[in-house]
């Protein structure tokens, strides 16, 4: 339990508790938003101050870190491990925790002086001296699992509405994960917890495995590659193919000069090309000559004196003689053509002759530069079949290891089934075996809520594939502080089955927010309950609350409210009233 909250600050107003229930009233003056009224009374501090003794974070945006409060040190008297304890904390060193009559001393801590026995510890030691004094947990669990954080289980007793530790029963914080939610709830209820961490690995291989099956059937994957199941037949396919093309690159013959005898069977080409042309055009030629040579003749001079003399023209002896002399003229005349002509054709056949000749050496040469082409290539192209094969060997690396962790996905998937199949199986048996437990944690939260609404409430524990699930239901008219209410019977479950345990804090803590929009006769009704249990079970529990929210009527003949409101009293109306003296932005 707490018995007191002081402070080094000269105007900050001691806080004493006693057993059973203690109510903190803070009076709203007339006009002051809810706002300005927490501001300047204080009473959600009282919640913020009990977590910054028992470890909370101290960021910069702390209250306890601000110009007003930094230089303060602020102190809380307590039970841990059934003794006493002083716990001493400031903003200026939030990480340096001072505890006065410490019974057991780590060996990490610093002993700062054996006459009044304070120790210094750092933020994580007391945190771990919280764990195992107010939870009994050890530094470490055999089974190698992180155990349920302090922080965690004390703030289920401690809720803070900013943080959204009003708005479902099984959660302090309004982005708490449910992981974290059922670690936490499964230890406070004395379930074994080492389950709900085994869910949350399960969780991440899912999520692990899903997210790997999701890339490797993506679009874009499937684009280039196919779905999984195509996966095979492609990797055979293009490793056939590759295969093939190394033997063409083992059989294959680097010529270095490959381009330049490119060039010259083009050359080549071109030449005969050119030879062929000219013998085309010799043979022409020769044919034409050689028809000249056939239709040249000698002219018939003979049978001209015999013309003139058909004419009776007498030709003189002289022109006889002349025309004999022609005739010779033109004999030689015709011969030398005619030997002219024979010459010409005898050259162009010459000529014919030489070329085939050289069109056969170039055809030669040509068929020797094709025949060398054909068993070999250039060093380019070879070095592009080199690349190719490269870039295939590449794809066929992907494609096998993708293929790989497509079949390890599927296997993989299979045994998470299993190891999800096995872990509900061993949730169902964990809960049959602690049964007694369960039972316990139904029928308290049942009677609680009947003692609210005069009608049986419920609280459902379930085991499902993604783990423990709590469910809490009370059968009353559907209203705003219903599920206050469910939160306050939750909460008072949780102390009964710690407090029979023995661990756990000793104490609830309920902010007004747990009230809100709650009938006046709940009200008062959980205040009895709550003062009630407190006995029954010897624990704490401390309310803050604004004066006039306390209920004037439904209270029990025999329960006095007066008797359990502390004697300080909070107020915003003026600058000293609030919890620390001062008021501050």
């Amino acid at each position: 339990m707490i018995y007191s909250i002081t402070s080094d600050l000269t105007s900050f107003k001691t806080l004493e508790f006693r057993d059973g229930l203690n109510i903190l009233l803070a009076d709203k003056s007339r006009g002051a938003s809810d706002k300005q009224s927490r501001n300047g009374a204080g009473k959600t501090c009282v919640i913020e101050l009990v977590h910054f003794l028992l470890g909370s974070r101290a960021d910069p945006n702390s209250i306890f870190r601000s110009d007003a409060l930094r230089s303060s040190s602020f102190s809380m008297l307590m039970d841990v491990s059934g003794e006493k304890i002083r716990v001493t904390r400031s903003g200026a060193k939030p990480n340096l925790i001072l505890v006065d009559e410490f019974p057991m001393i780590s060996e990490t801590a610093e002993q700062t002086s054996a006459e009044n026995s304070r120790s210094e510890l750092s933020n994580n030691e007391w945190k771990q001296y919280l764990c195992e004094g107010l939870f009994g947990l050890p530094a470490e669990d055999a089974s190698g699992f992180p155990l349920p954080g302090c922080r965690s289980l004390l703030s289920m007793f401690a809720r803070r509405q900013e943080s959204g530790g009003f708005q479902t029963p099984t959660k302090y914080f309004m982005n708490q994960s449910v992981a974290v939610e059922q670690k936490t709830i499964s230890y406070l209820l004395g379930l074994d917890w080492t389950i709900a961490e085994r869910f949350k690995r399960l969780k991440e291989d899912q999520k692990a495995s899903a997210d790997l099956l999701k890339a490797i059937n993506s679009e874009e994957f499937s684009r280039h590659f196919g779905s999984v199941a195509e996966l095979r037949s492609r990797l055979i396919l293009t490793a056939a193919r590759n295969k093939q093309l190394r033997k063409q690159i083992d059989a294959y013959r680097v010529i270095p000069e490959y381009a330049e005898l490119e060039r010259e069977a083009s050359r080549i080409t071109t030449e005969i090309g050119s030879l062929n042309a000219g013998n085309i055009a010799d043979r022409e030629l020769s044919e034409e000559l050689e028809k000249s040579f056939q239709t040249e003749d000698i002219p018939a001079f003979r049978d001209l004196p015999r013309l003139y003399k058909e004419v009776d023209v007498i030709l003189p002896d002289l022109a006889v003689r002349r025309l004999a002399d022609v005739e010779i003229f033109h004999s030689r005349i015709v011969e030398n053509r005619r030997s002219h002509l024979k010459s010409e054709i005898e050259a162009a056949s010459m000529r014919i002759k030489d070329r085939n000749k050289r069109i056969d050496d170039l055809d030669s040469r040509r068929s020797q530069i094709m025949a060398t082409l054909q068993t070999g290539g250039a060093l380019e192209h070879f070095t592009r079949m080199q690349q190719e094969w490269a870039d295939r060997e590449s794809e066929c690396q992907e494609l096998g290891n993708r293929l790989k962790m497509g079949e390890e996905l599927e296997e993989a998937k299979t045994k998470l089934k299993v190891k999800q199949s096995t872990l509900l199986t061993k949730l169902r048996s964990d809960i049959h075996e602690r049964s007694r437990i369960v039972e316990d944690a139904v029928l308290m939260f049942e009677s609680l809520s009947q003692s609210l609404y005069e009608q049986e409430g419920r609280l459902v524990i379930t085991p499902t594939e993604t783990g423990l699930k709590l469910e809490t239901k009370i059968a009353a008219e559907r209203s705003k502080g219903i599920t206050n209410m469910q939160i306050f019977c939750f909460d008072f479950t949780l102390a009964a089955l710690g407090a029979r345990r023995g661990s756990w804090p000793g104490f609830i803590i309920h902010d007004s927010h747990l009230f809100d929009g709650v009938d006046e006769r709940q009200v008062a009704r959980a205040l009895q309950i709550g003062a009630q249990c407190a006995v029954e079970d010897n624990f704490q529990y401390i309310v803050t609350m604004n004066s006039d929210a306390i209920p004037k009527d439904g209270f029990g003949e025999s329960f006095n409210i007066d008797d359990h409101i502390m004697d300080v009293r909070l107020s915003d109306a003026t600058e000293t009233g609030g919890l620390f003296g001062i008021r501050f932005n």
